[in-house]
């Protein structure tokens, strides 16, 4: 009589990663890395050998994305715009469809907070950037965004506002100066401070708000 063995049960082989990454992974991961070595180094001081090397890719693969820094600095101040305006985004988002004071609040708090946390990658990536260069397209898409709640305001009788993107050119430009004061001065409670740059951006448009207490610095 034949006596078949049982076979020993095989334990589970976890699958293998991707030999490659997808193009957009690689390319994220070697932004990341040159933005952390601009950072710690500055742009003169970081070659193109330690961004690949941070990133652990083939230096063919910057090659095959940047011709030269310069090009990887025009990506990066994109990637900047991008990742600012999607954090006003989720701010703004947050708030009732209706409540157009309260996006504007959040637009202004959202603002000022992500300028204060990225700054330093703001002058890194804007550093050849002037106020000559009257089509700058990443200051203009965050001046639509808030042209957007303006105009929406207004549409809903959330304030009377006959020019509204001079309105809104007067406060993105004011909220940005105002937050590199704060920047310069070092201030210790962004979050009052937000609160009274909204506040005046919200007088600017006639709308009544109770007086607050001095900002803490």
């Amino acid at each position: 009589m034949r006596v078949t063995r049982a076979k020993a049960a095989q334990p589970d082989t976890p699958p293998r990663p991707p030999r490659t990454k997808p193009a957009e992974v690689r390319l994220e991961e070697l932004m990341a890395a040159a933005e952390k070595l601009f950072l710690a180094n500055g742009v003169e001081a970081t070659t193109i050998n330690a961004i690949v090397e941070e990133a652990q890719v083939a230096k063919g693969t910057f090659y095959h994305y940047f011709s030269a820094k310069t090009d990887m600095l025009a990506a990066l101040a994109q990637r900047y715009t991008r990742q600012y305006l999607e954090a006003l985004e989720r701010a703004v988002n947050a708030c009732e469809p209706q409540d157009w004071v309260g996006k504007l609040r959040a637009w202004v708090h959202a603002s000022v907070q992500t300028y204060v946390d990225t700054y330093r990658t703001h002058d890194i990536v804007y550093t050849n950037h002037h106020h000559h260069d009257r089509q700058n397209r990443d200051k203009n898409a965050v001046l639509d965004q808030l042209l957007g709640i303006l105009e929406g305001g207004r549409a809903a009788g959330a304030w009377a506002l006959p020019q509204p993107r001079i309105t809104a050119l007067l406060m993105y430009s004011g909220v940005h100066g105002v937050t590199d004061d704060a920047i310069a001065a070092q201030l210790t409670d962004c979050s009052g401070f937000a609160r009274d740059v909204a506040d005046d951006c919200l007088r600017m448009l006639g709308v009544g708000v109770k007086p607050a207490g001095p900002t803490s610095r």
